[in-house]
């Protein structure tokens, strides 16, 4: 069996021939490239790719394939005395990456926002021997299967002393953050994915059914979103690509992207007339 990586969303499947389609690059949310459906391999990924790291803060680093490859996601590890969590994933698993995951302490689980962060999750969680934390109302966006997969349901689920994710759906119905509130100054963070999105410029977030296709959420949703957030304390808001780092005052913010969001969905400004 051949493992076939998607170039346009990441995602990886198995068979001994590339399959027809990508059903996550056909769904609404994401987008099949103009040029058509095609395929490469993780060897010949890594043949032109590294993952290169960041320091972020004690006990947070993040991990991104470069050149670009897909989505273009970050990936979080996030090291705590109970055991290290990575946080979304990546499609490229090197040597080096691996070497450098064990040097830092291995991994006692992979936690992922959602299926379009999949990527090769079944070929970390073999490596590493860890589990991976799913939400149930997305199992079926899984496209290898994988005895490591550890489905929860409900709306949170703690999978470490102090980690909870946080379901808050809208982008897909089982979309996830991270909550982190052991933090080195205490302030707490949150790790969001694209489940929260965080605006260029880094002081608005906001909340989509489809990033590339432009499809907004509707305001009951994100007036849920929000409010399931509401009680957990952060300051600083870890988005899924580079540069999108709230470093201060992430839920005020939150609350007030939503409550923006909300306005213009339901009472959008008025345009003045045209003389």
């Amino acid at each position: 069996m051949t493992i076939f990586l998607c170039p346009a969303c990441g995602a990886s499947y198995d068979g001994v021939a590339a399959p027809d389609r990508c059903p996550i690059c056909e769904d609404e949310r994401q987008y099949v490239p103009a040029a058509g459906q095609r395929w490469t391999t993780p060897a010949e990924l890594a043949a032109d790719h590294r993952n290169a790291w960041q320091w972020h803060e004690p006990g947070l680093l993040s991990l991104q394939t470069v050149p670009a490859f897909a989505i273009n996601q970050r990936a979080f590890l996030l090291i705590t005395p109970g055991g290290n969590i990575l946080w979304d994933c990546l499609a490229l698993l090197d040597e080096a990456t691996e070497a450098l995951v064990r040097g830092l302490g291995g991994l006692a689980g992979i936690a992922i926002s959602h299926p379009h962060f999949y990527a090769r999750m079944q070929d970390w969680a073999a490596a590493f021997d860890a589990p991976i934390h799913l939400h149930a109302a997305d199992r079926a966006w899984i496209t290898r299967s994988s005895p490591a997969i550890r489905f929860w349901e409900g709306d949170r689920q703690e999978i470490a002393a102090g980690l909870t994710l946080l379901r808050l759906g809208g982008h897909f119905p089982g979309s996830t953050v991270l909550h982190w509130p052991a933090t080195a100054d205490g302030a707490g963070a949150l790790l969001a994915g694209d489940t929260v999105q965080i605006t260029p410029g880094a002081r608005r977030v906001t909340f989509m059914y489809s990033y590339p296709n432009y499809l907004p959420l509707p305001a009951a949703t994100v007036r849920r979103m929000a409010a399931t957030l509401a009680p957990w304390r952060y300051e600083r808001i870890y988005g899924a690509f580079a540069g999108q780092d709230v470093m201060r005052g992430g839920a005020a913010m939150v609350a007030a992207s939503a409550a923006a969001y909300i306005r213009c969905l339901e009472a959008p400004p008025v345009a003045p007339p045209v003389s």
